[in-house]
């Protein structure tokens, strides 16, 4: 019969023979000291280590992390501004060493760097410089980790600002003067557009005038070309000049208030009846016939000399 003491050293014996076989996770490493020295870095996979000689002393984890990072600080001018900034960083596999033992804590490491970079670089800029040279800013923060940082095992993917938020009243202010450009672009445009209005306008009651004037003098020397006609007609029956046109005009006084009785509301103008009354109002027709004449040549010789003067 076996002894339980027997059955208390092997058990004893496994358990010491199982506490050195461990496992390593993806993307993790493992440091061993052997009797408080470090001895050995183990990769992924099942790995093994002396029992009650050598000890797990920490993991390391070799992916990339990303530390974000507030940060507030003032401009060129005194506008007080919060940064955000984001810093991606991993543990370089071949100094996993100097990651665990030689710094304490990575994130109070990176964020001193972080702190005193963009406290040397915003000052130096204008609020709208934060804005359009923020890639600059990030260019920066990135080549100082990377100088320091590498020492201690370090490497750096990439540093980015992703917000700048200025003061909730420097943002109103910057609002309003954005808007007052804007409207006075506006206005601008609506002037212009006023002033297009009126001077095509202009242009065309200049134009509608000259038409319609052209229009009365052409009228008016039809007229006078007809009542020629009329005369000439009355000259070969015997009629002289001076009766024709007093006849031409007595008609046309009655085939005006014949029409002037056809139509309601009329206006009545009562000429005078005196025996000379035709031969006066003869006299001013004609003198009216030929100023009007003489206007409508005029008009036509200032288009024709107009026309030259644009083809020049």
């Amino acid at each position: 019969m076996v002894s339980p003491i027997i059955y208390l050293i092997l058990f004893l014996g496994m358990v010491i023979v199982f506490s050195g076989i461990f496992t390593v996770k993806q993307q993790t490493a493992a440091l061993v000291e052997r009797l408080g020295k470090f001895h050995s870095i183990k990769g992924p996979g099942l790995q093994f280590k002396i029992p009650i000689l050598d000890r797990i002393s920490g993991k390391v984890n070799l992916k990339v992390q990303q530390l974000d990072v507030n940060v507030e600080t003032k401009t060129r001018d005194n506008v007080f501004v919060k940064l955000r900034v984001s810093v991606q960083y991993f543990i370089l596999p071949e100094k996993v060493y100097d990651a665990f033992y030689r710094l304490q804590n990575s994130h109070e490491q990176i964020t001193a760097y972080i702190f005193d970079t963009v406290r040397a670089e915003v000052p130096k800029m204008k609020l709208d410089d934060v804005f359009e040279r923020k890639d600059d800013i990030a260019m920066a923060i990135r080549r100082e980790l990377e100088e320091s940082m590498n020492e201690y095992g370090y490497g750096i993917v990439k540093a980015l600002v992703t917000d700048i938020d200025p003061d909730q009243e420097v943002k109103s202010a910057m609002n309003r003067i954005n808007a007052s450009e804007r409207g006075k672009i506006a206005a601008e445009y609506e002037g212009e557009a006023e002033r297009i209005r009126i001077v095509a306008k202009a242009r065309a009651e200049a134009e509608s005038k000259r038409l319609q004037g052209q229009g009365i003098a052409d009228q008016r020397r039809e007229i006078a070309k007809g009542l020629e006609e009329s005369v000439e007609v009355l000259n070969r029956v015997g009629i002289n000049s001076q009766e024709a046109s007093a006849l031409i005009v007595v008609t046309q006084h009655y085939d005006t208030l014949q029409s002037m009785g056809e139509h309601a509301r009329s206006t009545l103008i009562m000429m005078p009846n005196a025996p000379s009354s035709a031969s006066d109002m003869l006299s001013q027709m004609t003198a009216s016939f030929v100023a009007s004449q003489q206007l409508g040549e005029d008009m036509k010789k200032a288009t024709v000399k107009n026309g030259h003067g644009d083809k020049k």
